[in-house]
């Protein structure tokens, strides 16, 4: 037996980890908190496919009015709301596991729900149900695979929840095509069930950390990350900064009431507050209101609309779900060749093009220039989904984590995480009656014409972050004229630092 001492905190350990078991206890974790995001999927994919099948065992549309199918599409949005508040309060008290479990219990009971439903109102309950697994996508799973996975795997480990999601919502619109659409149900409930294995899982060791819980902290690091080299750094490194940041709450509850009220004005005036959350608003706004997620929740009415075959309805729906797949795989390469910006606005600007190209078409058959063909109308629809899911779709994530400061993130991802949900929601339920008020034709220029306008305003705004350093991007929103000098700084002390090694050497 061997013992680890970190600033007086003494973990006895035998040290014969293999160096595989780390990175699959690190997966096993991901496992679960895939299973349950790539449920949130089914979540979104499900009414897709079961309002036109409802309507269809009916025989009749007033089965389920446009008004209910709205709601069935939207309402999860607008009950994610006050758990965006709850879960961020629960997982600061009492850790990451139990809200985690929790999401899970109440996800089976939604589904249970949805699987007996006998009416649209039984399935508008396991819906609402459902607000709570959408409101900790963001506030809980996001932040279980940043502090349990190690440095090296987390990018990788994020890049793929994004897909697992658009995963879900294909599997959801593949079972509901070529099945009942109860058997959802029944996946979804599988895949919770395993997510509940999240009880074997250690708590995490930053907010073990975070509460100054040392020991238990060391522990469950050496759980999930083992005991090499940049392991212990990354755990010395972490109790020091804890130790530190307790140190600094002692601080602060001895400063009056005025001193605080003072400090929250200051950091609401702050440019380094306000100015990347309006950017991320802005690129959030970009996200909804470019027309993807919308023509992707009512694909198979969309469809009908242009083409009275429903088989070409359905077809086109998995078509559609299937090119975002292959997009967003394929934006995740990209993404290592372009800068950033680039490919946000480049992937943004030919998706609005084939938005204003979709309008046109449509404008131009219904005044009788064009004769409808059913190949080319799902031909723009696809093209228009492969290029936004190639850069719109995987970016903002990232984005997030880059432009909002550390010392920001949680009240910035909160107003953000309100703002996102109650904006999806809303495009959603208003979306069917646009459909019905302005015609696909002007629903589409309305689309195109919004992200026109927000990609300006990126594009006169948004910096570039590849490759950049936490460092310069802060510096930037600072006091945007010492960027430069900041980069100069940070590339000349990395200069100093390869001298020094190579006289070293």
């Amino acid at each position: 037996m061997e013992t680890s001492k970190y600033n007086g905190v003494q973990v006895d350990e035998v040290r014969n980890n293999a160096s595989w078991k780390p990175l699959m206890r690190q997966l096993f974790v991901c496992s679960g908190v895939y299973s349950i995001y790539f449920v949130l999927g089914l979540c979104f994919g499900a009414p897709t496919v079961f309002i036109p099948q409802i309507r269809k065992e009916n025989n009749s549309t007033n089965a389920l009015t446009d008004e209910m199918a709205s709601w069935l599409s939207s309402v999860h949005g607008y009950s994610a709301l006050p758990w965006v508040l709850i879960i961020p309060v629960v997982s600061q008290f009492v850790g990451r596991k139990i809200p985690f479990l929790i999401v899970c219990i109440n996800t089976i009971v939604g589904f249970i729900v949805f699987y007996w439903s006998t009416n649209t109102v039984q399935l508008l309950i396991s819906e609402i149900m459902q607000g709570m697994l959408l409101a900790s996508n963001i506030t809980l799973l996001v932040v279980i695979v940043t502090e349990y996975t190690s440095p090296q795997y987390r990018g990788v480990s994020l890049a793929i929840q994004s897909a697992v999601f658009f995963w879900g919502v294909w599997v959801a619109n593949v079972t509901g095509t070529f099945l009942h659409w109860k058997n959802i149900g029944i996946i979804a409930f599988l895949c919770s069930f395993y997510s509940l294995s999240g009880v074997f899982w250690p708590e995490s060791p930053s907010w073990l950390a975070m509460k100054g819980r040392f020991e238990e902290c060391a522990a469950s690091h050496h759980w999930l990350k083992g005991y090499d080299e940049k392991s212990e750094d990354e755990l010395v490194n972490l109790i020091n900064s804890q130790k530190e940041y307790i140190r600094l709450c002692a601080q602060r509850k001895e400063s009056s009431s005025t001193h605080k009220c003072r400090k929250i004005a200051e950091t609401v005036m702050s440019r380094a507050f306000y100015k990347p959350l309006l950017l991320c608003i802005g690129v959030m706004s970009l996200y909804h209101l470019s027309g993807k997620f919308v023509c992707g929740m009512y694909a198979v009415d969309l469809i009908k609309q242009i083409s009275d075959s429903e088989f070409t309805a359905y077809l086109g729906m998995l078509v559609m779900d299937g090119v975002t797949i292959i997009g967003m795989q394929v934006g995740c390469y990209l993404c290592k060749c372009i800068n950033r910006r680039t490919l946000l606005l480049g992937s943004s600007l030919i998706g609005i093009m084939f938005l204003f190209i979709i309008s046109t078409y449509l404008w131009l058959i219904h005044l009788g220039y064009l004769r409808e063909n059913h190949i080319v109308s799902i031909v723009f629809l696809t093209s228009f989904s492969v290029t936004i899911s190639s850069g719109l779709i995987i970016l903002p994530g990232c984005l997030f984590g880059e432009l909002v400061f550390l010392r920001y993130k949680s009240s910035s991802l909160l107003l953000l995480t309100l703002y996102s949900e109650m904006l999806m929601a809303s495009v959603l339920k208003i979306s069917p009656f646009m459909f019905k008020a302005f015609t696909l034709q002007g629903t589409f220029l309305f689309y195109g014409l919004s992200a026109s306008v927000i990609v300006f305003l990126l594009y006169k705004y948004l910096p570039e972050t590849k490759n950049k350093t936490l460092l310069e991007i802060e510096t930037y929103f600072e006091d945007p004229h010492k960027s430069d000098q900041a980069s100069k700084m940070l590339i000349d002390g990395h200069e100093n630092i390869d001298s020094r090694q190579r006289d070293e050497s």
